[in-house]
């Protein structure tokens, strides 16, 4: 997660191009010392920063957390998205008050724009590390304008200081009230302000079971143990039919938790994965395409953001791992009995699309090397049972 030296690399005809093209993010007055991330990259910021310069077009999450004054504690750390253009300058100033970057009235940013194209402010840009932007698209491949703008909150900041509302209320297994106490009582969480209103993100609802009348039990069973109608029902009603919108949320929804520590946004990664890894008829049969992209997403989230290797805090980085301690790599995570059962259909059917085939191969040994658990069919299935997003299972009467 830390920032490399791939652009400096570059010959200075291809640079001074890339410059041309890229777009500029300018950060006014920025505190020293604040950890500061865009995308995949994370650095502390040095006395000659104000901004980032060869920035690919398309989405990017920009993520910091500034430092105390008299401690070498934190504050909670802020994050929004951006969808920028060929040679577009972003201008934000640090507002030393609020301790956040805010936006410059028109006129002024309109100035700093052309100072921007003079290249003034050349020499205390760092440039985006290209070698890292691979990384980048593949946890970003389904984020687009659109979907960054239907989700994102008022104002677009992402922050755990607007969630401590939502917080107190949301269901929670052990591992989360772990995590809400990691974060409450960790160096990161320290001073929080106390905000009135929740300013969260405009995330779907996703519906943790099939609720019908007029069926028996046995057939609400079993349509809560395969969600593939409640997984047409989302699709059809929440996004207008189309797939890709649901992998576009399930990505905003990662990058918001893992690089903005936003505890509302895992509650909804967890909520579309859980949806979409308790079906067995929607990948063999009717969405087979949807599944080999969800998969592959999952492969790159897991890939890029679970790293048992950096300890964060030892380190002063931020990194992408800072809420990892040993709990996520338990089998008591949502994640280890919900992928072990998915991956056993899958693997065990009589027919299946090779793609799938492929991808869920991959997705098994990423999960039991980076986590070390086993996924074999003889494996015990634990299920934590104050998870909302265990099965459902209809009790029959006198059973």
């Amino acid at each position: 997660m830390a920032s490399g030296g791939g652009a400096a690399r570059m010959d200075p005809e291809a640079a001074t191009e890339l410059v041309r093209k890229g777009a500029t993010l300018l950060f006014l007055d920025v505190p020293q010392r604040t950890l500061f991330g865009i995308d995949t990259q994370v650095f502390s910021v040095g006395p000659k920063f104000k901004g980032i310069k060869m920035v690919p077009p398309g989405p990017h999450f920009v993520y910091y957390c500034s430092p105390s004054r008299h401690s070498n504690e934190f504050a909670p750390t802020v994050g929004f998205f951006v969808t920028t253009q060929p040679s577009e300058a972003l201008v934000r100033k640090w507002d030393a008050q609020e301790e956040r970057l805010i936006r410059l009235p028109e006129e002024e940013e309109i100035r700093y724009t052309e100072a921007v194209r003079r290249f003034e402010f050349d020499d205390h840009l760092g440039p985006y590390n290209l070698d890292s932007f691979g990384d980048w698209k593949q946890l970003s491949s389904y984020l687009s304008k659109s979907v960054i703008e239907r989700l994102e909150p008022i104002g677009g900041e992402i922050s755990i200081a607007w969630e401590s509302s939502w917080m107190d209320k949301s269901p929670q297994s052990d591992m989360e009230r772990r995590l809400m106490e990691q974060l409450r009582e960790g160096k990161f969480a320290k001073d929080a302000p106390v905000q009135s209103e929740k300013r969260g993100c405009y995330y779907t609802n996703i519906p943790v079971s099939v609720k019908h009348k007029n069926i028996s039990r046995d057939e609400l069973t079993a349509l809560n143990l395969d969600k593939t109608s409640l997984l047409e029902s989302v699709i059809a009603k929440s996004y207008q039919g189309q797939e890709e919108l649901l992998l576009g949320e399930l990505q905003f929804a990662f990058i918001a938790f893992m690089m903005g520590q936003s505890l509302e946004a895992f509650m909804q990664w967890k909520a579309l994965i859980s949806l979409l890894l308790s079906c067995s008829e929607a990948p063999l049969h009717t969405r087979t395409n949807m599944f080999v992209k969800f998969i592959r997403t999952v492969y790159f989230q897991i890939k890029h953001g679970f790293q048992r290797t950096q300890d964060s805090r030892s380190s002063g980085d931020m990194g992408n791992s800072l809420f990892l301690d040993e709990a996520w790599f338990s089998r008591d995570m949502f994640l280890y009995h919900l992928s072990k059962d998915f991956l056993t259909v899958v693997l065990e059917a009589p027919v299946v699309d090779g793609d799938l085939l492929s991808w869920s191969r991959k997705l098994k040994a990423l999960l039991e090397t980076t986590f070390g658990w086993d996924l074999e069919n003889n494996a015990v299935n634990l299920i934590d049972e104050d998870d909302e997003f265990a099965p459902v299972v209809v009790e029959m009467n006198g059973s």
